[in-house]
């Protein structure tokens, strides 16, 4: 019994990310293949209640980085002092672990200027 009740939490944070990470699945299907947010799609939720393995990007345009509650951010993200709005967002989605040395998400690094815009713009809609 010990034993199930040690286990229990890490269980349910498995089955929550699951569920979020299936949520944000379904949620991105009308979103088109070549769009650069299926970069994005497989961490981050658009669901204001669920964080994924990474925060939820719904209002993330204009919100101070490390704000999204519930979710463990590093603390260089924490304590970057970034809002995240056109230019922080470009520097980000070029060269995240360059623009907030110490930061736990991976790099994804999409330099193209034309799909940074489409992101940008895909970003600021999600209200």
């Amino acid at each position: 019994m010990r034993l199930l009740a040690r286990k229990l939490p890490v269980m349910m944070l498995a089955l929550a990310g699951a569920l979020a990470a299936g949520q944000a699945s379904a949620q991105t299907k009308s979103i088109p293949d070549s769009h650069p947010f299926r970069q994005c799609a497989g961490c981050h939720s658009l669901d204001t209640s669920a964080n994924a393995f990474g925060p939820t990007l719904i209002g993330v345009y204009g919100r101070q980085a490390g704000a999204v509650p519930r979710f463990a951010y590093s603390e260089a993200v924490q304590k970057s002092g970034v809002v995240w709005n056109d230019e922080t967002l470009r520097k980000w989605i070029a060269g995240n672990d360059t623009f907030i040395p110490g930061t736990r998400m991976r790099h994804v690094a999409i330099t193209d200027k034309a799909q940074q815009d489409e992101l940008i713009e895909f970003l600021k809609a999600l209200k």
